[in-house]
């Protein structure tokens, strides 16, 4: 069948962006955000922002995934608009920072909740855990693993759990005490609002990434033109109401600098509910990011897989194991990248999210620019779903996500120039490519 099958319901999508946005990042990141907005009201307010940000994206994105459904996301976005080298590029940095970066994170945030049964762990000990997390599960999915539809949906559900419980613990468990002064703690305020603003948006942007997948799947779903604005809208939205409550149950639960100051902030707020508390929420939380981790491993070596298919990459990484069927060379690839990640930030959540966070944004405005750019070149194509709102929406998402790239480039350029410099090199790669391109 050369067509795709159009299947997915509203439901189905809504799930989609949900599940692209919540991962590890809500269980760690509040402390980052925290310390550059020691304020409640800028703490809660920058996820809120950033929300706003999500859903301003989702709303432009669907345009462009109406536009092109067939498959390829960013990529094709980008190539479609700037041209080859623009998606080889963006290609590049999903190998080379945004997704190797996201694994090396995830392993740090696993190893760091592991710190909860072993509280003497040194740093040095936690990030060869992150390590050993991270060579493991991409041996065991280079094997071959079948199971992992039922290990995601196992995972994602301990999540979710987790997330329920601290609220629950929040709103009707939290000492009255911490709840009445919560809000009055750390009351004063930034001396450069926007620029804490927009160095605290490198958690929450962290945390919220993800909710571009289903606008990957237009072609396949019911009625798109529809159905995805409704589930990318749905989706964000849904995901708004439970980070918002989950930071309301931290506030509740700790006063600020005490989140400010937590490596674990779920874990050390559900130990003021019962000394237990905090162990039960660290394991569901571990285990829920071990889960997130094995998908990573797997399924990110698929876009380096493609590209070397599509002769613009080594085609090494299109090889396939005979017996178990898994783009073998790919995985290792991108395991020995993410170790290599891992230890150049000396396992540093902050600063490998960061590292991460930086190009991916960058990458998102200008995608989310060749709106703009296609209904200049294109007015005639077919655009079965319209960017709602525009040119103000999408404008707001542009814009805002280059004041964010370019405050993080000022505020942490010892994180955001090594992603540059991997950039200029992939030019250099591209340009090996261009002219002594391997038979695919």
């Amino acid at each position: 069948m050369s067509h795709l099958q159009q299947k997915l319901t509203l439901y189905g999508l809504t799930m989609i962006a949900v599940g692209g946005c919540i991962g590890s990042g809500i269980f760690v990141t509040p402390a980052q955000i925290a310390d550059s907005l020691p304020q409640p009201a800028l703490f809660l307010g920058v996820w809120v922002l950033g929300g706003l940000i999500a859903l301003t994206g989702a709303l432009t994105f669907s345009e462009l995934g109406g536009m092109f459904p067939g498959a390829g996301g960013v990529y094709v976005y980008l190539k479609e608009a700037y041209g080859e080298m623009a998606g080889f590029l963006y290609g590049w940095a999903i190998l080379l920072v945004i997704t190797t970066g996201a694994l090396a994170g995830l392993c740090v945030a696993f190893a760091e909740y592991m710190k909860v049964f072993f509280p003497d762990m040194s740093e040095n000990t936690k990030t060869w855990l992150a390590a050993g997390t991270l060579l493991t599960l991409t041996g065991i999915n280079i094997l071959g693993v079948h199971i992992s539809q039922g290990i995601s949906n196992f995972f994602t559900g301990l999540k979710l759990l987790a997330i329920g419980g601290i609220v629950f613990a929040g709103f009707w468990f939290a000492p009255p005490q911490v709840a009445a002064t919560g809000f009055s703690a750390g009351a004063h305020l930034p001396a450069q609002v926007p620029t804490a603003l927009l160095t605290g948006l490198i958690g929450v942007l962290f945390s919220m990434g993800g909710w571009h997948h289903a606008s990957y799947l237009a072609g396949e779903a019911i009625n798109a033109p529809r159905t995805v604005p409704k589930a990318m809208f749905l989706g964000v939205l849904i995901v708004i109401s439970m980070y918002l409550l989950v930071n309301l149950a931290y506030l509740r639960l700790l006063p600020i600098e005490a989140i400010a100051g937590s490596t674990r902030v779920a874990g050390d707020a559900m130990n003021v509910v019962a000394p237990w508390g905090g162990r039960v929420v660290a394991i569901a939380i571990a285990l829920s990011i071990f889960g997130t981790i094995s998908i990573y491993t797997m399924s990110a070596p698929r876009i380096y897989f493609a590209m070397a298919k599509d002769g613009i990459f080594f085609r090494q990484l299109a090889w396939v194991h005979p017996r178990w069927r898994t783009p073998v060379v790919a995985m290792l690839v991108q395991v020995v990248w993410a170790l290599a990640v891992l230890f150049y930030f000396r396992g540093l959540f902050d600063r490998i999210i960061t590292f991460v966070t930086f190009l991916d944004i960058a990458y998102m405005g200008l995608a989310g620019a060749a709106v703009f750019l296609l209904r200049r070149r294109r007015p005639e194509a077919q655009r079965p779903i319209k960017a709602w709102g525009y040119p103000v929406v999408p404008a707001f998402f542009v814009l805002v996500s280059a004041a964010f790239a370019v405050n993080t480039l000022l505020e942490r350029p010892a994180q955001a120039l090594p992603g540059i410099g991997l950039l200029l090199l992939g030019w250099g790669v591209f340009r090996y490519f261009k002219k002594y391109k391997e038979p695919s």
